[in-house]
């Protein structure tokens, strides 16, 4: 049996305690001081949490914001980790995402520093990631600023009943579509659409591309051009074709404070152009 006295320096050698959203337990004996994140939606948050000491390396696809893109240490792609550079920074704390990270890298890596791996599939599932990460890093408060004021946003956001359905382009060559069981395909209805792509996930089309009433190519993770919209206007000339911010559509951390104001205005331009 153990004494009470090893009891007591049980609970004070494991101080922080988390579950990610893959159900892993994380536990840490402080605050983490040391944090490597490898997703950009997630560093964004990171930054907007005031965590500027805290993180220390990020990818090289961790474009904003532009002063850590600049000066933070960048330990490679989000699918493509450089395990030396992660190892060299000596993370206390490492933070990933199911879909963006590849299981061998995340497998690896948790041999370097515990991992809190987030799952996204709706904007619940963001709204708890952003609370719990706040909660892990010391900035709880600051976390239920920025979830509280995205629920607010959202709520406000008229949504308008519409048969109008949507493809959504994330990639060309070959060309693939954000499809059902994805957080795009739930955030389509707070612009007034339906997802016109009944496959799961992320299905390549193989050039047979579907006729819908709104298609909109995203800035990323391909960025589409003018010449891109002028190709679809040409082969579906009754469709609403556009160019969309994807990081709006895509990004689940505190990029989302400027989703609702962004998916009002869409709204109101599809609304518009269908005459409703």
């Amino acid at each position: 049996m153990m004494c009470s006295s090893c009891d007591r320096r049980a609970f004070f050698l494991i101080m922080i305690q988390s579950t990610d959203q893959l159900g892993n337990v994380i536990e840490l004996q402080d605050f983490p001081k040391r944090i490597v994140s490898i997703v950009p939606s997630q560093t964004e948050l990171l930054f907007d949490l005031d965590l500027h000491d805290e993180v220390i390396g990020i990818t090289k696809f961790c474009i904003h914001p532009d002063e850590w893109f600049r000066t933070k240490t960048r330990v490679g792609g989000t699918k493509a980790i450089s395990l030396d550079k992660v190892r060299a920074l000596q993370p206390d704390l490492i933070i990933g995402n199911k879909e963006e990270n590849f299981k061998e890298n995340i497998e690896e890596l948790a041999q370097i520093a515990p991992i809190w791996m987030s799952d996204i599939f709706n904007l619940d599932d963001a709204i708890a990631m952003i609370r719990e990460i706040g909660a892990l890093t010391n900035r709880k408060e600051k976390s239920e600023q920025i979830a509280n004021s995205i629920v607010k946003g959202f709520d406000s956001l008229k949504q308008v009943e519409s048969d109008l359905t949507c493809s959504y382009y994330i990639w060309k060559n070959p060309y693939m579509v954000a499809g059902k069981n994805t957080f795009i395909d739930m955030m389509l209805p707070f612009c007034g659409l339906k997802n016109g792509i009944t496959s799961q996930r992320y299905p390549e089309l193989d050039n047979q591309l579907i006729a819908t009433d709104v298609i909109l190519l995203s800035s990323e993770p391909y960025p589409f051009k003018e010449a891109d919209v002028h190709f679809m206007k040409q082969k579906f000339p009754n469709s609403l074709v556009k160019i969309v911010d994807g990081e709006i559509f895509s990004w689940y951390g505190s990029r989302l404070l400027k989703a609702p104001a962004y998916f009002q205005d869409l709204q109101k331009e599809i609304n518009s152009h269908f005459g409703h």
